[in-house]
């Protein structure tokens, strides 16, 4: 078997073959394998099930999730609107069809298709033993699950389909209920942990494993429990909540089983926290900043790997996202306000208003800003070859300098390198005054090279986040800080002490900074129905080295906050709309509220 780093696409042509007499017609195609060839040969069978699990995608994407929510915003997207200074943000539900292809119903469903052919044809593959058809069946059963774990999480409760419909069939259905929905995926992750191994052997690295189907099992009922889906009050008048929720029944027994759901992953005993135990805050970022670059941790529950020489369906973390002096794109660059919730270093939050902390704000911060985030005057890696003269040092330059030009008597701005201003590229870089460190491999030029940098889908973090969460929201509040603690520990932070709401939004903070850019937030903010809070418009920094007295320049530079892109929620952008195509498709479809 081959280990999971970019898939391969072969059209598998599957379907009913038509005879015909004249032997120069009754040939096999060039690009195209029969359903006998397929369900006969180990190495077919094998490359489609890889392709199901490209249905998976990656968060590599040139816009990532972390877009959609208020970690960052992509460069290229919308409009500038000259008057105003401001981004003018296309609909984030529109931003979502063109960009996050994986989570849309039509793509997916297609996905889905595939995973159930397989359901009715692996039967037929006599040349496998029964060791590797059981392991096969278990990938797509969590393939499956996670499919429609995507769907659910965007649309509610969906048709489920377990066939794989040919032409001419009738496959109009309606949308399940929401319960019904978490209740299949839940036994789809079940049938997949029964039938899969706890670890996969290097070559198969990538694959599924009975931790990643608990685990997603795990984040599957954590989502469920949560406010948005218990008897959901936003969408008053909408003739169908079960749909988009539930209609009452026990949130203490939902809360229950997420908790019995993440502690059966911890149960396991295979996996642990990378680098618990840092001795100082730089040793703590460090440890984060490699993990992220790193080909393994004994964090990764579900890994999807890539190599450099390949496409890889788009990866290309670094060109995308790093800073364009460096010839980058800076494609989703943090916003203000990610970079402002990550804390003091004493674990107290910071605040533009102190001014202690509006002078120096990038002095003595959680660890986890100096491995996640670039801000002006951050060290980075050696400048491109062509640049280097301009800054010898790879220092990161978003902000400008004024100088005194004695000939005309005037004050000039210089514009950083890493400016839309700047000298290298005018046309690329951020808005915010920020750039993505987070996955970025400071080794590799990512002008010219891809880097291998893997999506981790799932990781153990996560685990015991949701696991405190669910212990929260069942009063075991000393239970859920002893295992957030373990994540402050291994970030060289103080323990969080606070109990009832205010243990809720350190917890949710935390996790806001621990995941950040891991396509977490944009669910956390809907499912805790936070979204009308955080969905104000972007802001950002301009760092300015001011013209002293004396006309010389300012050696340290002043920030003022500014708005860098236009952002308003709808409460119907709890869900994704049902496209019209489908809707005239299958008639029996009810479209979400607000569409």
């Amino acid at each position: 078997m081959k280990k999971i780093v970019a898939f391969l696409t072969v059209a598998l042509s599957i379907g009913n073959l038509t005879s015909c007499n004249q032997d120069f017609l009754d040939k096999q195609p060039q690009d195209q394998f029969s359903e006998t060839a397929v369900w006969s040969d180990p190495a077919l069978i094998q490359t489609f099930i890889n392709n199901t699990y490209r249905g998976l995608g990656h968060g590599f994407n040139n816009v990532m999730f972390s877009t959609y929510s208020d970690e960052s915003m992509a460069v290229w997207g919308p409009v500038v609107n000259v008057t105003k200074g401001l981004i003018n943000a296309s609909d984030i539900n529109d931003w979502a069809y063109d960009r996050a292809g994986y989570f849309v119903w039509d793509n997916v469903y297609k996905n889905i298709r595939a995973t159930n052919l397989f359901f009715s044809k692996i039967d037929d593959a006599t040349t496998l033993d029964a060791a590797t058809k059981n392991m096969y069946m278990g990938e797509e059963h969590f393939v499956r699950a996670y499919l429609y774990h995507n769907l659910v999480s965007v649309y509610g409760g969906v048709p489920l389909v377990t066939q794989a419909y040919g032409l001419g069939e009738e496959y109009s259905m309606p949308r399940n209920t929401y319960e019904e929905c978490i209740k299949f995926i839940a036994d789809e992750c079940d049938k997949a942990a029964a039938l899969l191994p706890l670890t996969q052997s290097a070559a198969n690295a990538g694959r599924a494993t009975k931790g990643a189907a608990l685990a997603l099992k795990a984040r599957t009922l954590l989502y469920a429990a949560s406010d948005l889906y218990a008897n959901p009050t936003w969408s008053a008048g909408y003739a169908n909540p079960e749909l988009i929720g539930y209609k009452g029944g026990d949130r203490a027994a939902r809360w229950k089983a997420a908790k019995d759901a993440a502690k059966a992953v911890m149960d396991l005993n295979i996996y642990s926290l990378n680098a618990p135990n840092p001795a100082t805050l730089a040793e703590a970022s460090k440890n984060r900043a490699d993990m992220f670059v790193s080909k393994q941790s004994p964090e990764d529950i579900h890994v999807r790997f890539f190599l450099a020489k390949l496409d890889n369906d788009g990866a290309w973390p670094g060109r995308s996202n790093g800073p364009n002096g460096y010839h980058n794109w800076g494609g989703n660059t943090p916003l203000g306000q990610l970079a402002d919730d990550y804390e003091m270093k004493d674990g107290t939050k910071f605040s533009w208003s102190n001014p202690a902390h509006a002078a120096d704000p990038y002095v003595g911060r959680d660890s986890r800003f100096y491995s996640d985030i670039l801000f002006e005057g951050a060290p980075w890696r050696q400048r491109p070859a062509d640049v280097i003269d301009k800054d010898p040092k790879g220092i990161i330059q978003t902000g400008y300098w004024e100088k005194w030009n004695a000939t005309t008597s005037k004050v000039e701005v210089v514009a950083g390198l890493d400016t839309r201003k700047g000298p290298i590229e005018d046309w690329n870089g951020t808005y915010s005054g920020y750039y993505l460190k987070k996955f970025m491999d400071p080794a590799v030029d990512a002008q010219f090279f891809r880097s291998e940098v893997p999506w981790r889908f799932i990781r153990y973090t996560e685990i015991l986040l949701n696991y405190a969460e669910a212990c929260i929201n069942l009063g075991e509040e000393a239970e859920a800080k002893k295992y957030l603690n373990m994540i402050r520990k291994r970030a060289a932070m103080p323990e969080i002490t606070e109990t009832g709401a205010a243990l809720m939004k350190r917890y949710q903070n935390e996790r806001r900074i621990e995941m950040a850019y891991e396509e977490q937030r944009f669910f956390d903010v809907r499912r805790w129905m936070i979204a009308p809070q955080i969905y104000s418009n972007a802001r950002g920094v301009e760092p300015t080295y001011k013209l002293n007295p004396d006309k010389t320049t300012a050696a340290k530079a002043t920030y003022k906050i500014i708005e860098v892109q236009e952002r308003k929620w709808v409460d119907r952008n709890y869900f994704l709309p049902i496209k019209l195509d489908e809707m005239n498709k299958n008639s029996k479809l009810i479209q979400n509220p607000g569409y």
